[in-house]
């Protein structure tokens, strides 16, 4: 797994021209089915893919954070809103919070996330291939697949299976 998460973001850049066609393309005129194949081809590879082997997207990039999520999460430590922003969050260009650091601070020498069960959304959902609508997230999807290795390899899936013209 260490070997294809370095070599990610290489495969991404090299296919990062065609995939800007390609979902240029997705977004003018998504196909009917597009979200059934999307659920299938997620559920596919997530079939044979374990995010506890990778981690990548905990050790690289971070989730924005809503006002449910720090409630939530504040309410999982007993602490209040307030301090836990303090203690684990900044607000970055875009007036969206966001974690300190990276990796994530949840995040456990063995992959495993200490605030699972009440992680934030953004983290729920990664990474966002089985979304409604997908066509409408191409240019965040652009930026997984470079995270993401069942992202890269969905997107190969789908160009495969979506012959658009």
């Amino acid at each position: 797994m260490k070997e294809i998460i370095e070599q990610l973001p290489e495969r991404a850049r090299q296919n990062q021209s065609e995939n800007k066609k390609f979902f240029t393309k997705l977004r003018k005129k998504p196909p009917k089915v597009l979200d059934y194949l999307m659920q299938e081809l997620h559920t596919e590879e997530f079939k044979k893919t374990d995010c506890l082997e990778c981690a990548n997207c905990c050790k690289t990039t971070g989730p924005l954070f809503t006002n449910s999520d720090i409630e939530r999460i504040s309410k999982h430590f007993r602490l209040r809103p307030q301090r836990f922003i303090e203690r684990y969050l900044r607000l970055d260009e875009d007036n969206d919070y966001v974690l300190q650091e990276l990796p994530c601070a949840f995040l456990g020498d063995d992959h495993y996330c200490s605030i699972y069960e009440v992680r934030p959304k953004a983290c729920r959902e990664f990474p966002h291939t089985d979304r409604k609508k997908f066509h409408q997230i191409s240019h965040l999807t652009l930026k997984n697949v470079a995270v993401c290795p069942a992202a890269f390899n969905i997107v190969e899936e789908m160009k495969k299976r979506l012959k658009l013209r």
